[in-house]
């Protein structure tokens, strides 16, 4: 071996990667992935002869090599499978052969693994994909090892924890540490539904779980928790913007940009509308009253800035005083300092809804704040100081923009309305269970997440809670198992 390249391989990184041989002209003969560099590369110059010939060409014919550094070893096999894809290296003859893109896989096992492979087997594990598009893969990718990270050990934890302490992956908040007992098979269960949902592109049901969870923390005065999960809904936020924005042309960016200023030119705003918060109520019977604020951002909706809201302070139906409540709420918050203003708000509902809204703002101090209302089946736009509403042309694109952030404000303020009765209704079987009340009801459901997940423990796992003693855990059993038979 040449003096030049014995030193480069001493020098190579202990870390996942990509290594790549070079014959004498630089041309590229041969590319791999590894765990470890260093051990990987060196294993091919410890001894002079291999049993397959074409190892031993492979070995007497490099010249020289470079390597590409990567964060982990799953996302080494997709830089490996593009790479040889672009230059064919003679020596890569299986990649060569035949178009095997790669999949993810979540094993079947006590505390699923994540794992990257180009063959999918029936094996009882989740596949998902394949991944035709190395960026996306290596974004997904990316993102689960910062947000839902899952363990990477092979060790067999079917029979409880193997180890006394973590690994430093643990202390890097890259491992929940079930190798040691430190996270419950409930618990880790949870982050693996939490990254089934983001592999299979259901990111809006995703959003709403880790919504759901911050809320819960929040209230339980877990900031740090709670901060940890917005700061994973804005990441989410993010990927999909980026992957719609990666699917749009050059005429369709014009196109959007057309539509703002169109929508700004309608609307007499002083600016272009990048942002729009969407307002609408949602109720049952007079009773569990909701609003909610939805946030398009050029042109798109960002998830991650939603916001539902309780309206308490409220008896029977009134949506008109229930919307000023929401939006004084909204605002009050903004000004806080919490979030920007918005360049246009939009109601769901005509000149009433407008009046109580535009009076809400008024009372905050944002008169100068455009509002607008679109009414449902008339499509007319109401505008404060004008008397009749716009009427735009069906076709028109900014109505279009204003009809999706309408909808979208209404579809969220029904399912808001939803989990609050079913949250509602659920809590109340466990609070008339004597000997449960409302604190043990609470605790009941962040822990286990449903009725059903708490119908099917067995005794000792209720008796692990504070404060459930063995009749009590009976009672619950009992009467749960009656109610969702």
């Amino acid at each position: 071996m040449k003096k030049e390249l014995q030193e480069k391989v001493r020098k190579l990184p202990n870390r996942p990667g990509v290594y790549i041989f070079h014959d004498d002209e630089g041309a590229v003969l041969y590319v791999g992935k590894a765990k470890s560099l260093k051990k990987r590369v060196s294993s091919y110059f410890r001894h002079g002869g291999f049993a397959s010939p074409r190892l031993r060409k492979l070995v007497d014919s490099i010249g020289d090599l470079s390597f590409i550094r990567t964060e982990s070893e799953a996302e080494a096999l997709i830089v490996e499978s593009r790479l040889i894809k672009k230059y064919q290296p003679f020596f890569n003859v299986e990649l060569k052969m035949g178009e095997r893109y790669p999949y993810l896989k979540i094993t079947n096992e006590a505390f699923p693994r994540l794992e990257i492979t180009r063959h999918k087997t029936v094996d009882g594990s989740h596949y998902v994909g394949p991944f035709t598009r190395v960026g996306d893969l290596r974004q997904l990718l990316r993102l689960i090892e910062r947000h839902f990270p899952l363990r990477t050990c092979k060790s067999d934890l079917s029979k409880g924890p193997v180890r006394e302490r973590p690994c430093v992956r643990y202390s890097l908040g890259r491992c929940s540490g079930a190798c040691a007992g430190l996270t419950t098979e409930a618990e880790y269960g949870e982050r693996v539904a939490d990254v089934l949902l983001l592999l299979q592109g259901s990111a809006a049901d995703l959003v709403e779980r880790l919504r759901r969870r911050m809320d819960r923390a929040a209230a339980d005065l877990a900031f740090e928790e709670a901060a940890r999960l917005r700061d994973t809904i804005r990441s989410l936020w993010r990927l999909s913007r980026q992957r719609l924005s990666s699917t749009l042309s050059h005429d369709l960016d014009r196109e959007t940009w057309a539509v703002l200023l169109r929508l700004q030119e309608i609307l007499e705003l002083p600016t272009i509308p990048w942002r729009i918060d969407g307002f609408d109520i949602s109720h049952f019977s007079g009773k569990e009253t909701y609003g909610v604020a939805v946030v398009f951002e050029q042109g798109l909706p960002n998830l991650s800035l939603y916001r539902r809201f309780a309206v308490k302070s409220l008896e029977g139906i009134d949506d008109f005083r229930a919307l000023e409540e929401v939006v004084t709420r909204r605002y009050r918050r903004v000004l806080e300092g919490e979030e920007p203003l918005p360049q246009l708000v939009l109601i769901d509902g005509g000149p009433i809804q407008l009046e109580f809204a535009a009076r809400a703002l008024t009372a905050l101090g944002l008169d100068e704040l455009p509002v607008a209302a679109l009414a449902k089946r008339e499509e007319q736009v109401f505008l404060p100081g004008r008397e009749q509403p716009l009427e735009l042309p069906r076709s028109d694109r900014a109505l279009h923009l204003l009809q999706r952030v309408r909808d979208e404000s209404h579809r969220f303020a029904l399912s808001s309305h939803r989990r609050g009765r079913d949250r509602r209704l659920r809590r109340s079987i466990l609070e008339e269970i004597p000997g449960v009340g409302k604190k043990r009801a609470a605790l009941l459901l962040t822990r286990f997440g449903s009725v059903q997940k708490i119908a099917s423990l067995g005794l000792e796992e209720l008796m692990a809670l504070p404060g459930i003693g063995p009749e009590t855990a009976r009672r619950i059993i009992e009467t749960l198992r009656e109610e969702t038979v």
